[in-house]
């Protein structure tokens, strides 16, 4: 039987009952005073509709939350996290008015909110115990604040969004940002706030990574330039997962995407970090991921103006 073919994909009341079991394990909780005691049905009301006794507040599951104020039934709104949750490579907003039979601009604004329910909100610093963390960067799209002196064209990635990204081999996590500087300085003090002190990185020879040895147990490198991808010396230095990462995400930007413009590049970059951080061989499955997913969603509204500001 189609996982697609659960109830709570096809029927509004349904889903409201599987959101209300994911995201409140022990009953309705308040979202304005976080309040558990004295929170009753509203008689007479619609279903799930709840007032809270200490703040005199009603409330249904999707108060402050991603979904508040959607005019789209639940069970859609199920079967799109599901849909971006299982496809590896992302699913276009195109795809997802087919799929939802929604109007472009719902499916847009859809994708959108649920990739900010994917942003991860953990503070845990990278390589904690000692741990590998592989540090690299990438290129995507076209940065069109970067313009060309006269009739020059701009060569090589100068053009192009910059992207760092981490992984860490123990935990498997990976964790990108957009940035506007590879300076050796900014890079420093990014991988300072986000990586454990004891922990050890991996780069290739890239200018940027130059010194950041002295901040950290140790520092490797191997040298691309050079034909070199895993030390000879020692089989634990490369970069190759945190490449392995970066080919999905390219496949999935230039294939499924194709177009990013910067504001919005930071919600893709989050949703491939999100799939990578929860895929199948960390032991999470479809359903597993589109769970973690859900529970992401509170404390996250964000409105169509805010997402496309004029």
């Amino acid at each position: 039987m189609s996982v697609l073919s659960a109830p709570y994909f096809h029927d509004a009341d349904a889903a409201r009952v599987e959101l209300e079991r994911t995201l409140w394990p022990a009953g309705p909780v308040c979202p304005r005073c976080a309040g558990k005691e004295r929170i009753t049905a509203v008689k007479g009301g619609r279903a799930g509709l709840y007032r809270c006794g200490p703040c005199k507040r009603q409330f249904t599951v999707t108060v402050g939350t991603v979904f508040e104020a959607s005019h789209v039934p639940l069970n859609l709104w199920l079967q799109a996290v599901f849909l971006m949750c299982s496809s590896k490579k992302g699913i276009s907003s195109h795809q997802l008015m087919r799929v939802l039979d929604v109007q472009y601009r719902t499916a847009w604004f859809m994708s959108h909110r649920i990739r900010e329910a994917m942003r991860s909100g953990d503070l845990a610093p990278f390589g904690s115990g000692g741990g590998i963390v592989e540090v690299d960067e990438t290129f995507i799209g076209t940065d069109r604040s970067i313009k060309p002196h006269g009739d020059k064209k701009v060569r090589g990635v100068g053009h192009k969004h910059k992207v760092l990204s981490l992984v860490d081999r123990t935990t498997g996590r990976k964790q990108s940002m957009v940035v506007d500087s590879l300076k050796a300085t900014d890079v420093a003090a990014i991988l300072k706030a986000n990586i454990a002190a004891e922990a050890h990185i991996m780069t290739d020879e890239a200018p940027y990574y130059r010194g950041i040895g002295a901040h950290f147990a140790s520092h490797e490198f191997t040298r691309h330039t050079a034909g070199e991808y895993v030390s000879r010396s020692n089989p634990t230095i490369h970069t190759n997962t945190i490449e392995g990462a970066f080919s999905i995400f390219k496949r999935g930007m230039k294939g499924i995407y194709q177009h990013c413009s910067k504001k919005h590049l930071h919600r893709y970059v989050a949703e491939f970090d999100f799939r990578y951080s929860n895929r199948a061989k960390l032991g999470m499955d479809d359903e597993q991921r589109t769970v973690t997913a859900l529970k992401g969603i509170v404390g996250k509204r964000l409105t169509y103006r805010s997402a496309y500001p004029a």
